[in-house]
């Protein structure tokens, strides 16, 4: 019997992409709205309560009208905006974050898709913080660089106008969420388990796709004394079975451009690749992944599959 699908907020970026993922499975029979009908209550709730599962791709308020619009308990959903990520009715939809989250997305009715920013910080970070390694009260300072897309539909259409990117000058690098408020800042806390928010800030450059999370370490702040090459074991033997985390080699020199990071190495697939650099009191965890993928419609249809007991990997590998 084939399993019903309905995504709310189907003509956006994350909207889009789970739909090109949708077409590759079989038995999936895909809901659609008329378009002229996205914003009818009535109209969406039929389809919200005829689904098996359902994609929110939608704006945090957005959302929370979807989620009030569903009457039964058949409906699995699957959110992928802010709101609900830090809520405790809800299941973190991160497969690799402990040994159990599999399990509790696989059995769960209501799961929120990671923050694109907040996944790599946190597959970095999280074990080491489990291990004792990372106290919890670290000031932990981290930084990204990603793609344009992530933004949505109204930063492609910005980045993709050459006379507005002329104007505005956005050829280069910019920082933002200055004053530390970026939204992924509070699941980024609650799932290292640190006691403090990261100082995290995030940098937008003029290309498309693919995202790299950087965080720095200094090892005499460490609980344990461990050198960069220790923190790589560690690491590699965490997520030495997951299908979508690789712990690049140490000696990573040959997936460098003549020194420099190559960013963009894992767009268009659901992989996340981490790196460790380091040399005496200093640490570096590097991770690279695509802001379109593991940040956001990868994630989703990884816990689709979990949640539906398809092969996990179904029409991501």
């Amino acid at each position: 019997m084939s399993n019903t699908v309905f995504v709310d907020g189907q003509e956006g970026t994350t909207g889009l992409k789970i739909f090109e993922y949708l077409s590759k499975i079989t038995g999936i029979q895909v809901l659609t709205i008329d378009p002229l009908k996205r914003k009818d209550p009535q109209a969406r709730s039929e389809l919200l309560n005829a689904a098996d599962i359902v994609f929110l791709c939608l704006p945090d308020a957005a959302a929370k009208e979807s989620v009030s619009l569903v009457t039964n308990s058949k409906t699995k959903i699957i959110n992928t905006s802010t709101t609900f990520r830090t809520d405790p009715d809800w299941v973190y939809g991160l497969p690799e974050l402990t040994g159990s989250q599999r399990e509790a997305i696989r059995s769960s009715t209501r799961v929120s898709v990671p923050g694109c920013h907040a996944t790599g910080f946190i597959l970095s970070l999280r074990p080491l913080i489990d291990a004792g390694v990372v106290p919890r009260d670290y000031p932990v300072s981290c930084y990204s660089v990603t793609g344009y897309s992530g933004g949505g539909k109204s930063k492609i259409e910005m980045y993709e106008d050459a006379s507005i990117v002329n104007e505005r000058k956005l050829g280069v690098p910019r920082h933002y969420a200055l004053q530390h408020t970026h939204k992924h800042i509070p699941e980024m806390q609650k799932y290292t388990n640190l006691q403090y928010e990261p100082l995290f800030t995030p940098i937008i450059a003029n290309y498309y796709q693919g995202l790299a999370m950087s965080v720095p370490l200094i090892k005499r702040n460490l609980t344990k004394q461990m050198s960069a090459k220790n923190v790589h074991e560690l690491l590699s033997a965490y997520y030495g079975s997951e299908p979508f985390v690789r712990v690049m080699p140490y000696e990573s020199d040959a997936y460098l451009d003549e020194g420099y990071f190559k960013l963009a190495e894992c767009s268009n697939t659901n992989r996340i690749e981490i790196f460790v650099f380091g040399e005496g009191d200093h640490i570096h965890l590097l991770s690279r992944y695509d802001n379109l993928g593991k940040g956001a419609s990868g994630a989703a249809i990884q816990n689709m599959n979990l949640m539906l007991g398809y092969d996990e990997g179904y029409c991501l590998i």
